[in-house]
């Protein structure tokens, strides 16, 4: 099969969208499918080929929305090489930029699209309204998202039942919705890869003691993340235990604000923030951690809480339906409701390394069910639906292609 990814995130840019679209390519070209990507360059305002013109890179402008470039929706150098694809089917990742330009040429090409929706777009508003007209631009973000997701789409791609309740209950959508929770390349992360003196070796680099019970956090320091949360239970939980540390991975528009709020409560010894780390080097921080926490509940599923589980580690996250179908509460993790409750269970965990290790285990038994490979299996079944009973005969738009529909129907050959 030929698989056009279209997408506003690809690495070097390094976000949950485009680790996961990285590790879709890989395990579909491991089944011996071809995957060509279509999404934006974002060092200059020029088209890039890469990979013998199997990756273009399309010109993007800035918007002031962490690194993201917006890119023009109909780039004509791109076209005439998507063309030479013979695509059978589209799979795009985003609504705008890049995504609208997967659904001009889906239509142009007549070629099915496949729409994977990834972000919770009406709990970003406010980075672009800075706080005025709410309501309003959520419900443009509603309108925009159902004509992207229900008019547009072939097939719909959800990660977890709390955005298909969302497309459901909330939005009416009535097209085909299947759940795939977001794989991830497990073995990536496993505790094996990582030897024990190299793993203390790293923590003495950082910073911390050989007995350093480390909390970790890895995500965009955004205000939606609910990092000041993890900040200020730091306080209190340092306070009692002096050998809890916590170290917080990524980049974002609230960093500094951040990095003032740990002064403020004077837990510089305590949090150590390390900013923006290269996707090949994230496992080996999994590898020293004992635990991992979340308290955003704006995710549509937590790719980071999944690596953690394969990295054997035991997450402590706020309940959300984000989490639920992946966390089993006392199992391989802890889903905490309210400040008292994380406390008890990081402290818990603290406490009690027995315990500690055997939810470590559970945890990697749970992720091993997110792997890439079952992943790209549930995602071909959708492109196979998608392409319909003609499977992956030869297009309409092709010679050969039109010519068997015309004897199919029985209607005399046209040229036009």
């Amino acid at each position: 099969m030929r698989i056009g990814i279209f997408t506003d995130t690809y690495p070097p840019y390094i976000n949950g969208v485009s680790t996961s679209i990285v590790m879709l390519q890989r395990a579909l070209e491991k089944k011996g499918h071809e995957v060509f990507i279509v999404t934006v360059n974002a060092d200059t305002m020029s088209y890039k080929y890469e990979n013998e013109d199997k990756v273009i890179r399309i010109p993007g402008i800035p918007i002031g929305i962490f690194d993201y470039r917006l890119t023009g929706i109909y780039p004509l150098r791109a076209i005439e090489k998507i063309r030479k694809w013979n695509l059978d089917v589209i799979h795009s990742h985003t609504e705008f930029g890049v995504g609208t330009f997967a659904r001009i040429i889906a239509k142009q090409f007549d070629i099915p699209i496949v729409h994977t929706y990834h972000t919770m777009y009406e709990d970003y508003v406010h980075y672009i309204t800075k706080g005025y007209f709410n309501g309003t631009s959520k419900k443009i973000v509603e309108y925009l998202t159902k004509f992207y997701c229900d008019k547009t789409a072939t097939e719909l791609i959800v990660p977890t039942k709390k955005t298909y309740d969302l497309f459901k209950q909330k939005y009416h959508v009535e097209r085909n919705i299947h759940i795939i929770p977001t794989g991830i390349e497990v073995e990536r992360f496993y505790i094996e890869n990582y030897k024990k003196e190299k793993t203390d070796a790293l923590k003495k680099s950082l910073g911390f003691d050989k007995e350093d019970f480390i909390i970790l956090f890895v995500g965009r320091m955004g205000k939606e993340k609910s990092v000041d949360f993890l900040i200020e239970m730091q306080k209190d939980i340092y306070k009692k235990n002096p050998n809890a540390k916590m170290l917080m991975i990524g980049d974002g528009p609230y960093l500094e604000n951040f990095k003032k709020l740990t002064s403020k409560l004077k837990l510089d010894n305590a949090i150590k923030f390390l900013g923006k780390i290269p996707w090949d080097d994230i496992p080996k921080y999994y590898a020293l951690a004992d635990t991992f926490v979340t308290a955003s509940k704006t995710e549509t599923q937590g790719l980071t809480v999944i690596e953690a589980m394969a990295a054997s580690i035991p997450v402590v996250a706020i309940e959300d339906e984000s989490f639920s179908s992946v966390i089993v509460d006392d199992l391989n993790g802890r889903i905490f409701k309210n400040k008292r409750q994380y406390k008890t269970f990081i402290e818990e965990l603290i406490q009690d390394p027995a315990k500690r290790l055997k939810m470590g285990k559970q945890a990697r038994i749970s992720a091993e069910t997110h792997s890439s490979k079952y992943f790209a299996e549930q995602v071909l079944d959708v492109y196979k639906k998608a392409l319909g009973e003609e499977g992956l005969q030869p297009k309409p738009q092709t010679f050969l292609g039109r010519l068997k529909a015309q004897i199919k129907k029985g209607l005399p050959w046209k040229t036009k």
